[in-house]
């Protein structure tokens, strides 16, 4: 159950990225980004988060008191969906100027952190004592704001470190109506 709960969205995720790459196709960096965060997904559901090796060797390499590797799960969870959320702003043509954008594409995955979270809390009243592995939170009392927070830090680096890179991207994409180029107004 813990690991259906860990790779959730990942299995969500792919029946529609399938089924949407000839009517809606996502830039090639999407593509990349989605798949890297699949990746540490599914690393999280098969240990559970709190026992990913990767992340015991970043506890000892750092001397830090848990595994930190749910932290980079929440950071990808800002990452990702800032990027996504962009596309789909960018290509809907659903925003004008770049720090409205860019505030929204923040949002964004605020919300979904969040509302994560919410789902972690109602999992764990239902399950009860067995959603210990699910929550992952070792013990931790503020794991909740640190995991939206990491989110927030994902979104605002994503946003930060490939924004340009995501708009050359995005002008590779065959398809997309009257664009050569994202257009974002400077207002």
């Amino acid at each position: 159950m813990t690991w259906l709960l860990e790779v959730l969205p990942t299995l969500v995720a792919l029946p529609v990225l399938v089924l949407t790459r000839r009517t809606y196709p996502l830039s090639t960096l999407l593509y990349v980004l989605v798949t890297l965060h699949a990746c540490v997904l599914a690393g999280g559901g098969a240990y559970t988060y709190a026992r990913v090796p990767l992340g015991f060797w970043v506890q000892e390499a750092f001397g830090l008191t848990r595994n930190p590797y749910d932290k980079l799960g929440h950071f990808m969870q800002g990452f990702v969906p800032a990027l996504i959320a962009r596309e789909i702003l960018l290509r809907g043509g659903y925003v004008r100027g770049r720090k409205m954008l860019a505030f929204i594409c923040i949002c964004i995955p605020l919300a979904i952190s969040a509302f994560y979270e919410l789902i972690e809390w109602w999992t764990a009243l239902a399950l009860g004592q067995g959603a210990d592995e699910f929550l992952g939170t070792q013990g931790d009392p503020w794991d909740t704001q640190s995991d939206m927070f990491c989110a927030l830090l994902g979104a605002a680096t994503a946003l930060l470190l490939l924004s340009n890179a995501h708009d050359r991207s995005l002008a590779k994409l065959p398809g997309v109506p009257g664009r050569s180029r994202p257009q974002v107004s400077t207002e």
